[in-house]
């Protein structure tokens, strides 16, 4: 049965991405003054840029804000003026200081989730930043464990499991990411519940998963994360009983 449950933080317990990509389309409009290239090709340049940086900077607004200086330099042909680098820095900080906005009735279903399974946060980013947002998010009493890791992947959730003592079986995962949040902890043997955010950053979009899978469900919004863990339970109970 399902002893532990794992929620995402960004974009799952809080408005995130959406500031992002405020300063993404603050970035492009900067870049336009020295480059006639269209919006996307800027977004395509940034990308492979923060991808090839996150080895260095992990994720997160400070990463973001220095793969943009070096977009930049790289894409004006070093001709972009110290007064838009610092613009560019600006922006970066102003992400950083963002004011925690949880999605509506998330709490009430952390809440609901938390009478029934012990309960653990697991989110990645920067580590200041990650730590001012679970500070003023006001849930951090709900969880049993926060975890701020620098990546999601199977390593990860086997550490945690194995801190707990469980098995993969006995864990179900809550986010917005399938590439990060779900896809991983599947390939272990655990559950996942799906809330996709309207909007996503272009490098959680890639998965090997159909969607098809038994394994996890999806939900509209933070109304239906209760019941569906309730239903990973169901079917987690019933695979002990039928193995």
């Amino acid at each position: 049965m399902l002893e532990l449950i794992g929620f995402d933080g960004d974009d799952t317990l809080w408005h995130s991405e959406g500031y992002y990509q405020a300063a993404g389309a603050e970035f492009q409009a900067i870049l336009a003054r020295y480059i006639d290239v269209t919006d996307s090709q800027v977004q395509v340049s940034m990308l492979a840029t923060e991808r090839g940086n996150l080895k260095l900077f992990g994720y997160g607004a400070k990463g973001m804000t220095l793969s943009m200086v070096e977009t930049a330099i790289a894409l004006t042909g070093a001709r972009i003026e110290a007064r838009d680098i610092h613009r560019i820095v600006q922006l970066g900080k102003a992400v950083l200081e963002h004011p925690v906005e949880l999605l509506p009735g998330i709490r009430e279903a952390v809440e609901a989730v938390a009478a029934r399974h012990a309960i653990v946060l697991i989110t990645k980013g920067d580590l200041f930043h990650q730590e001012k947002k679970v500070a003023e998010s006001g849930l951090s009493d709900l969880f049993r464990r926060i975890e701020i890791v620098s990546e999601k992947n199977e390593r990860t959730y086997r550490r945690v499991l194995g801190e707990f003592d469980l098995a993969p079986a006995q864990f179900a995962m809550v986010g917005n990411s399938l590439r990060s949040d779900i896809e991983p902890v599947l390939a272990l043997g655990g559950w996942g519940v799906h809330m996709p955010y309207h909007v996503t950053w272009a490098h959680e979009l890639e998965t090997g998963l159909s969607g098809e899978e038994e394994r996890f469900v999806t939900v509209e919004d933070t109304a239906g994360i209760p019941a569906a863990v309730a239903r990973l339970a169901e079917r987690a109970a019933a695979s002990l009983t039928a193995s």
